[in-house]
């Protein structure tokens, strides 16, 4: 018998490395229902996650101005109303789309919506009395939401797209790859807790600009972060900084063209793993047993602070609570046991 569900809205607004993890749930949905076309409602800078991914739509919601507000919400459900949608799927679960899909289940329709894990989370990150066990994935649990809805999704043989040629504007500032190992890093995170230091970072891209061979690409965004990237690279022939210099959409083309990406616990490190792109992250007051580990990357690949010298490690599921005397947690990762995984 076949499905009733058509056609899905899926929510997903924010922030970049959560919409990215929604990426491989919903290319391996697309393969295996075929049938099935899914509209993606987000914020329109995520429209290239979802370039050229078949059967999936692109809804750009519009929070300042069209979709602003509680009455904004209702134009929203109108506008996506006149798309026939089936069910929806919310891989966000705030409470806009919280509101959202509640209007949708009233008129009828089936909703699913994923639930964040808050206790588990909660008890691997508490001081006392902590749970240090993994929970559940955000993948996992968006593949759970599916599964709610009739879809059971298989993400054993994820296929990644190929690396994209690069076109003359990129080249102009990265090169010809020729044999060289293109490495790329991420420096930065919304939080401090979650920032190698920008010192011993310093000392990671002087050794691997060592090696001729390597050609270093740092990412960040924003004047400040620009500026502190230019200084990292000031001086070095192999190091480009290219914050600032790519618009998003040719970002994802140089990042499919690496061959490993260093991110902290941040955006980067999945939009690189939703590529299949090695991930090297680093890892400070977060820890992948929140959840949020970079997809189809080994457990191995993740470098943490030392938990014997800071016992409370993880403190935080988001890097945004302040722990005082952990400030330099992440110092417990020594410069060469990075360097080395990105030789590996």
């Amino acid at each position: 018998m076949s499905n009733p569900i058509q056609h899905i809205a899926v929510f997903r607004l924010s922030a970049m490395g959560d919409v990215a993890m929604t990426v491989p749930v919903i290319r391996a949905f697309v393969e295996q229902f075929p049938d099935v076309k899914i509209t993606v409602v987000s914020r329109p800078f995520f429209k290239p996650f979802f370039d050229g991914i078949p059967n999936v739509d692109f809804f750009a919601i519009d929070v300042k101005e069209r979709h602003k507000g509680f009455a904004g919400l209702l134009k929203l459900y109108a506008d996506l109303k006149q798309l026939n949608i089936d069910a929806v799927a919310d891989l966000h679960n705030v409470l806009r789309s919280q509101i959202i899909r509640t209007l949708f289940a009233l008129s009828g329709k089936k909703i699913a919506a994923t639930d964040k894990g808050r206790a588990d989370k909660k008890a691997l990150t508490r001081p006392k009395n902590k749970i240090f066990k993994p929970v559940k994935t955000m993948v996992q649990r968006h593949l759970d939401t599916f599964k709610k809805l009739g879809f059971e999704i298989d993400l054993s043989n994820s296929k990644f797209p190929k690396k994209v040629i690069l076109a003359k504007d990129i080249l102009a500032i990265t090169g010809e790859k020729e044999n060289n190992k293109w490495i790329g890093i991420a420096p930065f995170a919304q939080y401090e807790s979650k920032v190698y230091p920008l010192d011993l970072m310093q000392q990671v891209i002087d050794q691997l600009a060592l090696a001729k061979n390597n050609k270093i690409f740092l990412f960040g965004g924003g004047n400040k972060e620009i500026e502190m990237l230019n200084s990292s690279a000031h001086g070095k022939e192999n190091v480009i900084n290219v914050a600032g210099k790519l618009k998003l959409p040719q970002e994802l083309d140089l990042i499919s063209n690496l061959n490993v990406m260093l991110s902290m616990d941040s955006g980067n490190a999945h939009i690189a793993a939703m590529l299949g792109i090695k991930v090297i992250t680093l890892w400070g007051a977060t820890h992948p047993f929140a959840g949020f580990s970079p997809f189809n990357q080994p457990l191995e690949n993740c470098l943490l602070s030392d938990r014997e010298k800071f016992p409370m490690l993880p403190t935080s599921v988001y890097g945004n609570k302040k722990v005082a005397g952990y400030e330099d947690a992440m110092r417990s990762i020594s410069v060469e046991s990075v360097v080395e995984k990105l030789n590996h």
